[in-house]
C-alpha cells in the first residue's frame, strides 16, 4: 500500500462521476468505523502483550512471551497502515478530508519517501508516525484506563525509536575523530532537530506523567529550553536552544549519542556562535552573541569535555588537564569575589579559544581582534604600538599577551 501514488485530478462532470463521488463519501465513514474496531482490537491485543512482557521481563527472559508481543505489534502497525491509505487516502482523494487528515497523509508521504534512500531511517520513523498518528485519537477519543494504558506503552516505544534514530545518525557522523565535518550538516540538523521533537512530544508527557529520578536531573534544562518555544528566534536563540538540547541529551542518549559525536555537534554550534559574534556589526547584539559564546564554552568544557576518557593525543589530553585545573581555582572565587570570577573566567575560556582558532582553516581574524580588545580591557593582554618605524619603513608588531 506504501507503493500507491497520491494523484488527485479534477472531478469529472459527468452524471456517472457525480454518483460514485456521492456514494464514496456515503462509504467511506462506515469503512472508518470498521478501521476504528479492528484497530481497536488489535491495540488491545498489543497492549495486553506488552504488559505481559513488561511485567515478564522484570523477572527473567521469557522468549516466547516476547514474541508473542512483537507478532502483536507488527499487526497492529499493520492495522494502522491499513487504515492510513483505506481510510484518510481516500477521503484526500475525494475532497472530503479534514486538515489533519490532509497533514497526516503528506507526513506518511513525507516518511514513505526516505525508504529508497534512507531505508534504516525509514524503518524507524515510520513506526513512530502510525504510533503518533493513533495517540492523537486516543488523547481525544480514549477513555483515562486506556489513554494510561496506551501512554504506558507509548513512552516506552517511544524512547526505543528515538534511541534508534539517533544511533543511527551517530553511525553516519561517528569517525576517529570528534572534529566538526561540515559535510555532513544536514546530519546535524536532523539530530537537533530529533532531540527537540522528543523534547516537545516524549520528555514533555513524561514530566506529566511519570515523573522519577531520570526525569528529575532534567527538568532543570528543560524548563530553560521551555522559554525557546515562544516567540521567533533569532540565530543567537536558536543556538543556545540548541545547546539546552545537547545539554539534555548528555544525560537520556548517553549511549544513542555518543560522546564523540554530541563533541562534534558541539564543535558545529562553537562555530556559528563565533561566526555570529564575528559577523555582528552592532555593538550591543555582539556583545548578547559574545556572552552566549562563553556561556557555550563552558558547558562543553564542563558537561562534555570534563567527562572525556580518550583523547586523541596525549598533549590534547593534558592541555585540557591544565586548563580543567585553572578552571578549579577560579571556581574557588565564586563565593567570595562573584565579578572577579566572572572576569577570570571569561579570560581563561578566551585565550583558551584563541589557541585553537590558531589551528583552525577558517578566517577568525574578526573575533580574534575582539577577543584581544576583551583581554586588553581587563588588563590580562597589554597593549603596545601597532607599527614601529626603522629605516624609513613601517613594521607592524602584533599584539602581545
Amino acid at each position: 500500500m506504501e507503493e500507491r501514488s497520491l494523484k488527485i485530478t479534477g472531478a469529472d462532470k459527468t452524471f456517472f462521476n457525480k454518483i460514485t463521488t456521492t456514494l464514496t463519501r456515503i462509504l467511506i465513514p462506515t469503512r472508518i468505523g470498521i478501521n476504528g474496531m479492528l484497530i481497536s482490537r488489535k491495540r488491545n491485543n498489543m497492549l495486553k502483550n506488552f504488559e505481559a512482557y513488561t511485567l515478564d521481563s522484570e523477572n527473567y527472559d521469557n522468549e516466547e512471551i516476547e514474541k508473542k508481543y512483537d507478532t502483536a505489534y507488527e499487526t497492529y502497525l499493520g492495522a494502522l497502515d491499513k487504515y492510513v491509505m483505506d481510510s484518510i487516502y481516500k477521503k484526500v482523494k475525494n475532497g472530503s478530508a479534514s486538515e489533519f487528515e490532509k497533514n497526516a497523509l503528506a507526513k506518511y508521504y513525507e516518511v514513505t519517501s526516505l525508504k529508497e534512500s534512507e531505508y534504516i531511517e525509514y524503518k524507524y520513523r515510520k513506526q513512530k508516525y502510525l504510533i503518533e498518528l493513533d495517540h492523537q485519537g486516543i488523547k481525544v477519543d480514549g477513555k483515562e484506563k486506556i489513554v494510561e494504558r496506551y501512554n504506558a506503552f507509548y513512552l516506552s516505544k517511544m524512547d526505543t525509536l528515538y534511541k534508534a534514530i539517533l544511533k543511527n545518525y551517530s553511525i553516519k557522523i561517528a569517525d576517529n575523530t570528534s572534529n566538526y565535518d561540515a559535510s555532513k550538516e544536514w546530519i546535524y540538523t536532523k539530530i537537533f532537530y530529533t532531540l527537540e521533537e522528543y523534547i516537545q512530544n516524549i520528555l514533555s508527557l513524561k514530566i506529566e506523567t511519570s515523573y522519577d529520578d531520570t526525569i528529575k536531573d532534567v527538568v532543570t534544562e528543560y524548563e530553560k529550553y521551555q522559554s525557546y518555544e515562544v516567540g521567533k528566534l533569532d540565530t543567537k536563540d536558536n543556538i543556545e536552544k540548541n545547546m539546552v538540547l545537547l545539554g539534555i541529551s548528555r544525560k537520556l542518549f548517553t549511549h544513542s549519542l555518543p560522546l564523540i559525536v554530541a563533541e562534534q555537534c558541539y564543535e558545529k554550534l562553537l562555530k556559528d556562535a563565533r561566526m555570529l559574534v564575528q559577523d555582528t556589526k552592532m555593538a550591543a547584539k555582539r556583545e548578547r552573541a559574545y556572552s552566549m559564546l562563553i556561556n557555550l564554552i563552558e558547558d562543553y568544557n564542563i558537561k562534555l569535555l570534563s567527562t572525556k576518557v580518550y583523547w586523541d593525543t596525549q598533549k590534547a589530553k593534558d592541555s585540557y588537564k591544565a586548563f580543567w585545573n585553572q578552571y578549579k581555582e577560579i571556581t574557588k572565587l565564586k563565593e567570595e569575589d562573584f565579578i572577579e570570577y566572572v572576569k577570570q573566567k571569561e579570560i581563561l575560556f578566551m585565550k583558551d579559544d584563541m589557541k585553537k582558532l590558531g589551528k583552525d582553516k577558517t578566517d577568525y581574524s574578526k573575533i580574534m581582534t575582539y577577543y584581544k580588545r576583551k583581554l586588553v580591557d581587563y588588563g590580562a593582554m597589554k597593549q603596545i604600538k601597532n607599527t614601529y618605524s626603522s629605516k624609513g619603513k613601517y613594521i607592524k608588531v602584533k599584539e602581545v599577551a
